[in-house]
């Protein structure tokens, strides 16, 4: 069955948590415990605090998900489970609840959030949970009698569910090296109309050529065609024209302009957080290859020096 790693688009203003939902059924199978006070001198009674505590999120747990007829599991980071915890009270989400991510419901908030350091000494270890290093622990206060004694007190929830907007890591990848393809033509371009623009003011004098060059080593020529093979077993999907064509002129040792240079050198150093040596599928791998990949980075880096580019 697929496993999807979830990651935060940062791009876009509706990533991560938008709300804590109180289930029945905790996607990560932890319940939650309900914590009562101790009794205090001024107190005739002992009175119950009404706060839950819990796990939102564990790390690398898979999660069972249907989308329509498909089957598969999604996980999470500790580095992806750190920043949206952040980011949630970083948006004021701490009073946001819901039931069975069905109702919206009021009078709950979260008073209490940590990420577990240290599995032996962390509070949690206190309260019976067994965890591991990364998880996203919070306390919610519950100030509606309703959900309290209708739901919590009889045991029809019994643990913490997140909701939010998050993002399949390997089309986010595919995505973004397509964003940094397109940026990267269109600098090109606007290179390009600079230099004929520029030539054409000039009245009986030499036209201008670009610079080109293509003493770049094997590898950058067995890295492009071997993302044109991936690729092809990948139905073609990964890259942009410009990658697609950038391959071919790579795997062909055909000479390339300083300009492209630059751009070559620009685009993998971005793009290279997107490429992963042990997957092949990746579009981040693939397209990453289809540029030659990190003997691309390395040629380029040498020659712009040398050139006094860089």
């Amino acid at each position: 069955m697929r496993l999807v790693e979830l990651i935060l688009d940062e791009t876009m203003a509706l990533t991560g948590i938008d709300a804590i939902s109180l289930v029945e059924h905790p996607a990560i199978e932890e319940d939650f415990i309900a914590l009562k006070s101790e009794r205090v001198e001024f107190a005739a009674q002992d009175n119950e605090k009404r706060i839950l505590m819990g796990a939102a999120l564990v790390p690398n747990k898979p999660i069972y998900r249907v989308n329509g007829e498909e089957e598969f599991y999604v996980y999470f980071s500790q580095d992806t489970i750190r920043k949206a915890s952040e980011m949630f009270f970083q948006k004021a989400n701490q009073n946001n609840a819901t039931l069975e991510h069905e109702v919206e419901i009021n009078g709950l908030t979260v008073v209490e959030s940590w990420i577990i350091e240290d599995e032996v000494h962390d509070k949690s270890k206190k309260y019976g949970f067994e965890l591991p290093v990364g998880t996203w622990m919070v306390s919610m206060k519950v100030n509606n009698p309703e959900i309290w004694d209708g739901f919590v007190k009889t045991g029809k929830v019994k643990g913490f569910s997140i909701e939010g907007y998050f993002v399949d890591k390997m089309n986010f990848a595919k995505q973004e090296m397509e964003r940094l393809e397109e940026q990267e033509a269109a600098l090109l371009l606007s290179q390009i109309v600079a230099i004929i623009k520029k030539d054409g003011r000039k009245k009986g004098g030499k036209r201008m050529e670009l610079e080109s060059y293509s003493d770049y080593p094997q590898a950058v020529r067995n890295n492009a065609k071997r993302g044109i093979v991936l690729n092809e077993k990948n139905g073609n999907k990964c890259a942009t024209p410009v990658g697609k064509v950038r391959a071919q002129q790579l795997a062909q040792g055909k000479p390339v302009s300083v300009e492209t240079i630059t751009r070559m050198y620009s685009y993998l150093s971005r793009a290279e957080e997107y490429y992963n040596e042990n997957d092949t599928t990746a579009c981040g791998t693939i397209s990453y290859l289809l540029w030659g990949g990190l003997a691309a980075k390395r040629w380029a880096e040498s020659k712009l020096k040398e050139l006094g580019k860089l």
